[in-house]
Formats: structure tokens, C-alpha cells, sequence
């Protein structure tokens, strides 16, 4: 490290709040085993943040100056993996996987290929120091490190400071670094929502000027980030402020993203966070429920036929765009057409097959929430629940069908008994 580089800000031990009772066993096994055999070991990212602002991580990724093949010598639960980035995964009982990268550096003009297609992959296996390592790393507050081998926290990028000031600022320049990866901006706004932060003024200049190039991130990515905005409760914010930043067509390829709409993925937040697991098919539906109801109005003279029409042709380019497979898109097909049947009202004909059908009760909690949008459907919500709750007797009649007689064959005659 040169003289003119300052240095990082290292919290000893009694300086911060992380204690290894909150750290995962296995973890803990990989960072000690590391340690002993004279390599830095570091929890890194997201872990670090999380147990700093009091938070339980959903992960513990491990950072080290060991090789991947180094890594994979020194346990034998390891396989690598990646093409691209080389990684090493280690394996714990109940298939539990322990992610360990080697840091990572930006290479020089002087070091790359001459051939620019092999500049990516090239760049993603420079190894380097651990400042290196998090200056390549997206935000300040997800480049902080904890050493097992002090246990102390070493902040390289003033990230620390940017957790007391509650504050999302990216490392370097945003429009350099959104024009690397353009998945950062909706993830700059995925961490504001998450943590209740607020944006750094040159991440929103930056979305700014750069929202269309979302368009060209690879739809696989994309269509994670969306699931873990649903994951963690704040797609409906994120989405809003992404319409707000005038991001959200470029986005979800031209989705208008109108307030009724946004209100219902907010209450499907909701009811993820009240315990209910979130399934891909349920928020594409919700995601195109209002556009579908403009174009499919619910009445009693529309056939089920050009409804399930109007449901394909709406979910069935978004699902093409984004890889989605068939089942799913069949579940959201037919949550938005229980949907339609619930809106146009009792009575007609075919309710109690309907009644009876296995995406019914997912379609009745998607149309209660719609009402909640809705307040004109609550009488709506009411009456179909006093019918679902009642009992299947008293919604199917059953029939008996009719007793078959056996037939003899001719000259089969029992004699009769005496």
C-alpha cells in the first residue's frame, strides 16, 4: 500500500457489536480452518452490514486470499464452480453450501487479452488484496470486512460511516459503474427500501441518465432481483420508486405500473411478511391483474374462453422474456381467470366445479387483496367466502350412478334352488 493511500478505519473487538454466537457453525469451521493454514479469512458483504445494524444475515459469505484450488485442498466437502467468476462451494449436512471467494482485483490495460471477447471473463479472476477486493464491490456498506483472525471489523471504503448516517453510496462513479452492470441501480434501490436508507444524490443523478440501459441487463438477472424484492418485502415500493425514476418500463419492457397495481404487490409485501411464502406464479399475477381486468371487464356475457384469451396474451410475452416455465405461467393464467370469475358475481353457470377447483382458494386470496385495492369488491369478497366455507356436501350434491346389471351369457342359467 503507497504512502498517499489512506488507510483503512480497523474496529477492535470492543469497538462493535458482532460476536461469533451470531455467526453461523459451519461458517465459523471454514473461517478457523483458513486461519490455521496462515490464509486471511474474512466474512464479507452483506453478513458483516447486517450484524453491525443488529440484523440476523440469511448468509455467510467468506472471503480469503486462498486460490479456489487452494480452498478445495483444504476441504474435502469442496467443488467449484463457475465458468466466469471461479468460486468454491463447501457442502454441509442437509446440503447446506458455504460460498468462498478469493479476492479479486481490477486488472491493468497492460494485463488484459488482446481478444476483447475474453476481457470479462479475464477481468472476473484477477486475485488481489482484500482493499482491492472492496473497492470492486458495489456499495460502501456492503465492502466491510470482519477478521477471525482479531475480530475486528476493517472498513477499506468509508462504509461504516455510511451505516451511522443510514446512507446507500455506491464505490466510484455511478454512471462507470451502472454502465458495468446496469442490475446495480434496482439494487441500489432494493437496499434504500430494505434498510430504510437513503439514496446518495449521484445514485439518483446516475439512474437518471442511465435508467434505459436496465434493459440490456440479461433478463435471468432481472427476473432474480424481482424475487427478491417479493423475497424481502419491498417490491412495492421498489417498484414505485423505479416508476417515480421513470425506470419501470425499461424494466418490465413497456409495464405501466399504474397505482392500483403498485397498492396490490404492497399488500402482497404484506402478507409475505405475515409468514406466507411467496410463489413466482402469484406475483406475475398480481403484477398483471389490473391491466388484465381493464382489457377482460368481468361480466356474465364474456365466455371463460376469451378470458383465458386475454390472460394468455398478457403473462404469455412477459413469461417468454424471462424464461418462465410452463407451470408457472399456467398458475398465473389461472389465478387470473379465477380472478375474472370471482369479480363477475355468483350465480352462473359452472360455480360449483369452480368452487371445487384446486387454484380456486389462491385465486379467492388474490381477488381479497385486490378488494382491499378495490373497496366496491368487498361485497364481492364477502359472499364468495360464506360460499367457499361451506361444506363440499352442501356445494356438490353427489350422484349415485345407477347400478349396472350383470347380464348372463346364454345357456349360463344357474338351477334354481330347491
Amino acid at each position: 500500500m503507497s504512502e498517499q493511500e489512506p488507510q483503512p478505519i480497523i474496529l477492535p473487538r470492543d469497538q462493535h457489536g458482532i460476536s461469533r454466537k451470531q455467526i453461523d457453525e459451519d461458517s465459523l469451521k471454514v473461517l478457523y480452518r483458513l486461519h490455521r493454514n496462515k490464509h486471511l479469512a474474512y466474512l464479507v458483504g452483506g453478513s458483516v452490514r447486517d450484524l453491525l445494524l443488529g440484523r440476523q444475515p440469511k448468509d455467510f459469505d467468506i472471503g480469503t486470499d486462498a486460490t479456489p484450488a487452494e480452498v478445495r485442498r483444504l476441504f474435502r466437502n469442496c467443488f467449484l464452480v463457475g465458468k466466469r467468476f471461479r468460486l468454491a462451494h463447501i457442502r454441509f449436512k442437509g446440503n447446506k453450501l458455504i460460498e468462498v471467494a478469493t479476492f479479486r482485483r481490477h486488472p491493468r490495460k497492460d494485463e488484459l487479452p488482446e481478444d476483447p471477447d475474453e476481457h470479462f471473463h479475464f477481468v472476473q479472476n484477477v486475485f488481489g488484496t482484500p482493499r482491492e477486493d472492496a473497492y470492486r464491490r458495489d456499495f460502501t456498506i456492503n465492502a466491510l470486512f470482519y477478521n477471525i483472525a482479531d475480530f475486528s471489523v476493517i472498513d477499506h471504503v468509508g462504509g461504516l460511516e455510511d451505516l451511522r448516517a443510514k446512507r446507500i453510496r455506491m464505490i466510484g462513479d455511478p454512471l462507470v459503474r451502472f454502465e458495468e452492470d446496469p442490475v446495480r441501480m434496482l439494487r441500489a434501490l432494493e437496499f434504500a427500501a430494505r434498510l430504510d436508507f437513503t439514496l446518495d444524490p449521484a445514485i439518483l443523478d446516475g439512474i437518471e441518465e442511465k435508467k434505459e440501459l436496465i434493459a440490456t441487463a440479461a433478463p435471468a438477472r432481472i427476473r432474480e432481483e424481482i424475487l427478491e424484492l417479493y423475497r424481502h418485502k419491498v417490491a412495492g415500493p421498489v417498484l414505485k420508486h423505479c416508476r417515480e425514476l421513470g425506470m419501470l418500463p425499461h424494466l418490465l419492457a413497456g409495464y405501466p405500473g399504474t397505482d392500483e397495481s403498485i397498492e396490490l404487490i404492497s399488500k402482497i409485501d404484506q402478507r409475505t411478511a405475515s409468514g406466507k411464502p411467496i410463489e413466482e406464479g402469484f406475483a406475475i399475477a398480481a403484477l398483471y391483474l389490473r391491466l388484465f381486468m381493464d382489457s377482460c371487464p368481468p361480466s356474465p356475457q364474456v365466455p371463460i374462453t376469451e378470458a383465458l384469451h386475454k390472460a394468455n396474451e398478457i403473462i404469455i410475452p412477459h413469461c417468454r422474456y424471462f424464461s418462465i416455465a410452463q407451470g408457472i405461467r399456467h398458475q398465473a393464467r389461472e389465478l387470473l381467470v379465477g380472478c375474472f370469475r370471482l369479480a363477475r358475481g355468483r350465480g352462473i353457470r359452472g360455480e360449483r366445479r369452480f368452487l371445487q377447483h384446486p387454484f380456486t382458494p389462491q385465486s379467492f386470496e388474490l381477488f381479497s387483496l385486490w378488494a382491499e385495492v378495490r373497496p366496491d369488491l368487498k361485497a364481492l369478497v364477502k359472499e364468495w367466502q360464506n360460499a367457499l366455507q361451506k361444506p363440499t356436501s352442501e356445494k356438490e350434491p353427489t350422484r349415485r350412478k345407477p347400478r349396472r346389471r350383470r347380464r348372463r351369457k346364454p345357456g349360463n342359467k344357474q338351477p334354481a334352488k330347491v
